[in-house]
């Protein structure tokens, strides 16, 4: 099974930008998604973006649609999340999730990203105001 390792968290001030990086430890088929996922304390995981692995569609959640970018390289077995205009409550701990064969585009994609339950371990995001 996929592993997946996650970096690029810090702190950043609100307004500025971040980019988080997902390292998968093999390539999976392009029919399937990854995304990213953010937890705060005390707060259950949810979803944040999707991408299918042949680049075809990506899918925001209202919270980060036009702040966030989900991108990937293939060839590097690598997904991004470039994060701008950053808020306070972009506080959260970001997680990266592999998932299985996906179709269409909507939220039901994170239901598939988390029935997989591949997870990296997390890296850290602090917005300062």
């Amino acid at each position: 099974q996929v592993q997946l390792e996650e970096s690029g968290g810090g702190s950043v001030q609100a307004g500025g930008s971040l980019r988080l990086s997902c390292r998968a430890s093999r390539h999976t088929s392009s029919s399937n998604c990854m995304g990213w996922f953010r937890q705060a304390p005390g707060k259950e995981r949810e979803g944040g973006a999707v991408i299918y692995n042949d680049g075809s569609a990506t899918y925001y959640v209202d919270a980060v649609k036009g702040r966030f970018t989900i991108s990937r390289d293939n060839a590097k077995n690598m997904v991004y999340l470039q994060m701008t205009n950053l808020k306070p409550e972009d506080h959260d701990m970001y997680y990266c999730a592999a998932g299985g064969v996906a179709s269409g585009v909507g939220p039901h994609l994170f239901r598939l990203l988390v029935a997989a339950q591949k997870w990296g371990q997390g890296t850290q995001v602090t917005v300062s105001s």
